[in-house]
């Protein structure tokens, strides 16, 4: 019996990578393909779709957006995300609860309707199809993330070592910098780096606030698959696919996920 159960279980855990997996599969093949259309399999093999996409130049501009804005939406999380997480985590004070909830909110609210409530603050500020108003609208998606890692990570670590350097004579400032950030780092990374994917692949709040001249990739994909069904549409799906596993190899590869999060 129990290895019928155990036999199971493999061949879920397979179905299951099979589901995930497999299309990501047939899309990296279709990105080869020499057609002129989404067919798989292809009837021939080809870079040209490769080529195509590196020479469109508004492509190449909504990946350099995508790039800068994740990269500040990833630092701004972090230096808003790391005092909010320690906060709720060692202090005690009225209303840390309700603080906490009002950080977590845009996690279940809806994201179109979360759109649309940026977009029509946004618009009487000037924000809209700008940089900073992009950066604000990923922040608020990013920032849950944030401070909800950092803030398994606080508790995980316990405070033992932090008591016993102020028992020592260690200021707070100097336990917080000395003691506590080193052994956070691992959170740090890790909601630094899912910061930046978030929003580097946030397309529904993005659809509210871009404009003509300012764009991001996803918005940009969105856009031309609306217009066109060719293999450069597999060929951007590739891109991201990549730019995303990386970062989660560089995070693997330097502090572990396990280790992020406090295990």
């Amino acid at each position: 019996m129990a290895r019928l159960i155990s036999l199971l279980a493999r061949a879920y855990v397979m179905a299951v990578f099979a589901f995930i997996f497999i299309p990501l599969l047939i899309i990296v093949v279709i990105s080869f393909s020499a057609d002129s259309y989404l067919s798989f399999p292809p009837s021939g093999w080809s870079l040209k779709w490769y080529g195509e996409v590196l020479s469109n130049e508004g492509f190449m501009q909504g990946l350099k957006n995508s790039a800068i804005i994740a990269a500040i939406v990833a630092l701004l999380s972090l230096g808003f995300g790391l005092p909010a997480a320690y906060a709720l985590e060692r202090l005690d004070f009225p209303g840390r609860t309700l603080i906490r909830n009002l950080i977590l909110a845009p996690l279940i609210l809806p994201a179109m309707m979360l759109g649309l409530g940026i977009l029509m603050v946004f618009t009487p500020a000037g924000l809209v199809a700008t940089y900073p108003g992009l950066v604000l609208a990923h922040l608020v998606m990013t920032l849950p993330f944030s401070v909800r890692i950092l803030q398994t990570t606080l508790s995980n670590l316990g405070t033992d070592v932090e008591e016993a350097a102020m028992t020592l004579g260690a200021r707070p400032l100097q336990t917080f910098l000395r003691i506590t950030l080193p052994r956070l780092m691992p959170g740090v990374v890790a909601s630094s780096a899912i910061a930046a994917i978030l929003s580097f692949d946030e397309i529904v709040l993005s659809l509210f606030i871009v404009g003509p001249r300012l764009t991001t990739l996803p918005v940009a994909i969105y856009r031309y698959v609306d217009e066109r069904t060719d293999p450069m549409v597999a060929v951007l799906a590739v891109l991201l696919i990549a730019i995303s596993l990386a970062i989660v190899l560089v995070v693997e590869r330097s502090v572990g996920f396990a280790k992020a999060f406090g295990r």
